[in-house]
C-alpha cells in the first residue's frame, strides 16, 4: 500500500491560511483519485516535535555506549522515543506533502524541527566514501506554500529560503520527484487574494489525479 504523509505546519485553520485550504483541496482530491492509498495527517503544531538538545544528545551517547533505552532519565526516554517513531513514520512513507506559509523568508520553526528530527545517518542518509548518499530514492514530495509577496521570479526569488531548503533537504534524502504549488502575491494585491487562491486550488485539484 502507498502511504503518503500530509505534514502541516500552520497554527491556524482552513478558514485563516491559504496554504492549508489548498492543501485541504489537495488531500481530498488525491484520496478521492487514489482510494486505495493511505494518507496520514501529521499536524506539526500538534505533534510536540522535541528539540535536539541535551537530553537527547545524552541519551543517543548512552545508547551508543551499550546502555539500554530503560535505564535512560524519564525525559531523555520520551524526547528519543520520539524522535525515533517520527523517523521511521517520514522513512515508511513513499510520498510527502508539505503544506506551509512563508515566515520571514523561511517556514515555521516547528518544520525544521521536524526536518531535524528526520534527518538521521542510516535512515534518510548514509555517508559513503564519495560523500552523503540519500536513502529514499523514488519517493515524491509535493511542497503546498502560501506567500504575502511574490518570489518564484523577480528580484525577490533569491531570497526565499523555505522551498528552496526543504527543496535541497529532500534532494539531500535521495527525492529527485519534487513539486510545488504557491500561492503568492495575496498581500500585495489583496483585491486578487480570492483570485490566487481559487487558481492554487485548481492547481491543487489537477496535480493530486497524477501525484
Amino acid at each position: 500500500m502507498t502511504k503518503l504523509l500530509y505534514i502541516t505546519a500552520r497554527p491556524h485553520d482552513e478558514q485563516a491560511s491559504y496554504s492549508l485550504a489548498v492543501g485541504k483541496v489537495f488531500k481530498e482530491a488525491y484520496i478521492k483519485a487514489h482510494p486505495e492509498d493511505e494518507v496520514i495527517h501529521l499536524d506539526l503544531y500538534e505533534a510536540d516535535v522535541p528539540y535536539i538538545d541535551n537530553d537527547v544528545f545524552s541519551g543517543w551517547g548512552k545508547l551508543a555506549s551499550g546502555t539500554e533505552f530503560d535505564q535512560l532519565t524519564a525525559e531523555e526516554k520520551r524526547k528519543v522515543g520520539k524522535l525515533g517513531a517520527l523517523v521511521e513514520q517520514f522513512v515508511e512513507a513513499d510520498k510527502y506533502v508539505f503544506v506551509t506559509p512563508l515566515w520571514n523568508l523561511s517556514f515555521p520553526p516547528v518544520l525544521k524541527a521536524y526536518i531535524d528530527a528526520v534527518s538521521v545517518v542510516g535512515k534518510t542518509f548514509k555517508y559513503t566514501e564519495q560523500g552523503p548518499v540519500g536513502l529514499l530514492g523514488g519517493r515524491k514530495v509535493l511542497h503546498i506554500q502560501a506567500r504575502g509577496g511574490i518570489y518564484s521570479y523577480g528580484p525577490s526569488a533569491e531570497i526565499e529560503m523555505g522551498d528552496r531548503y526543504l527543496k535541497a533537504i529532500t534532494k539531500f534524502y535521495g527525492v529527485e520527484d519534487y513539486q510545488g504549488i504557491y500561492i503568492e502575491g495575496i498581500a500585495l494585491a489583496p483585491e486578487k487574494a480570492d483570485a490566487i487562491k481559487a487558481e492554487g486550488i485548481k492547481q491543487a485539484q489537477e496535480l493530486a489525479q497524477t501525484f
